[in-house]
């Protein structure tokens, strides 16, 4: 994810749609203020739903939820969230309620919100996305406040103002299990550095969010700003560059390299379940840390039409759902039993200095990146 391209592809979709709202709206053939008054009227009785049924807890609040979003019956979700579709099929067995989906990359989705509210088109109920876009639409103001017991058993670096995450992104360093032999595994993101390692590991040309969150932590831990950029640095020169976590994993699998910096665990969990030869877990047991975090979270949209089922769903995401996500080996924001994570040492993505600063990391990340080679 890029938060550069975040930013500008919301200054620009709010730029364009600007003069489009000065046009026939597309939820009214009166024009621009009727369809201005129904987005106002939507942004009332959604707020009404919302403050309800925040106010309920345990029984009385699922019962009054169930009843109020099988009477609305629709449900409208846009997401970048590959693994929802077990999820919807669930909740559509669960309830009276028909599940529309657009499903977009992350930028999209951020794009296709924004350009819906200037234009005041009653489009989504609910959003399922990444948190530099989340953060965007709560600044934007067009998302509102989730409460709740479920929320509040959420882990607290998914406890966002404007929305909750449901599941975590969990940037980890993986390896070839073909490649690099047990007991032969890294023991730091330091020890990448050493020449030894010259062509045989790989960054990805997106993860601007894991380097913000595993520089920062450098720093924290009493590096040098110069420290901390020479080991990247060095990092990248033993590097192929590659775009995207799957071609990334993908290439992992086949042994194009043996190391990876920052691959989400899901994607090598996922690999090694089919039988590919990786790993995250060396012979030791105990993954190489820090584990970097990131939220991936849902919203609930001012101007929805269906505010109980979007309510009804973001509970569902907090219960069965997390169940589900463990299916497709992703991390759930509700400590489990079972707790990948537990006592390991977390980073987490400053979100909101890459909102307030993007181009500062992103250009720092790219001057690092230019030491290694890119991936043909």
């Amino acid at each position: 994810m890029r938060y550069r391209r975040i930013v500008r592809s919301a200054a620009v979709a709010a730029a364009a749609l600007i003069l489009a709202a000065c046009g026939s709206s597309p939820t009214s053939p009166g024009g621009a203020g009727e369809a201005g008054g129904a987005a106002a009227d939507a942004t009332a009785k959604a707020q009404q739903v919302y403050d309800r049924i925040n106010g309920l807890t345990s029984d009385e609040r699922k019962k009054t939820l169930v009843e109020l979003a099988e009477k609305e019956g629709n449900l409208s979700v846009y997401t970048s969230n590959t693994d929802i579709d077990k999820v919807i099929e669930k909740f559509e067995k669960a309830y009276k309620i028909d599940v529309s989906v657009y499903r977009g990359n992350s930028e999209s989705v951020l794009q296709r919100i924004l350009q819906e509210q200037k234009a005041n088109y009653l489009g989504v109920d609910f959003v399922d996305t990444n948190a530099g876009e989340l953060n965007v639409l709560n600044a934007e103001k067009v998302v509102y406040p989730y409460k709740g017991e479920l929320r509040d058993k959420v882990r607290k670096e998914g406890q966002a103002d404007g929305w909750t995450a449901h599941r975590f992104n969990v940037f980890v360093i993986g390896w070839n299990t073909e490649k690099v032999k047990p007991g032969e595994e890294p023991k730091s993101f330091e020890d990448l550095a050493d020449p030894k390692w010259k062509g045989r590991v790989s960054m990805e040309v997106g993860d601007v969010d894991w380097f913000a969150g595993l520089y920062k932590y450098y720093l924290d831990q009493g590096k040098s700003d110069a420290e901390v950029r020479d080991l990247f640095t060095r990092v990248a020169a033993n590097s192929k560059v590659a775009k995207g976590h799957t071609t990334q994993g993908e290439l992992l699998s086949a042994g194009q390299f043996a190391i990876t910096v920052s691959s989400y665990s899901h994607t090598i969990d996922k690999a090694q379940d089919k039988g590919a030869p990786v790993s995250w877990h060396p012979a030791s047991g105990v993954p190489l840390q820090p584990i970097v975090l990131r939220p991936n979270g849902m919203a609930l949209m001012k101007t929805a039409k269906n505010p109980a089922a979007a309510m009804l769903f973001a509970d569902f995401q907090l219960t069965e759902g997390q169940a589900i996500l463990g299916e497709s080996f992703r991390i759930g924001s509700i400590p489990q039993a079972k707790d990948p994570l537990a006592g390991l040492k977390v980073v987490t993505v400053p979100e909101q200095e890459l909102l307030n600063d993007p181009k500062k990391w992103d250009n720092l990340y790219a001057d690092i990146l230019r030491s290694g080679q890119e991936v043909k």
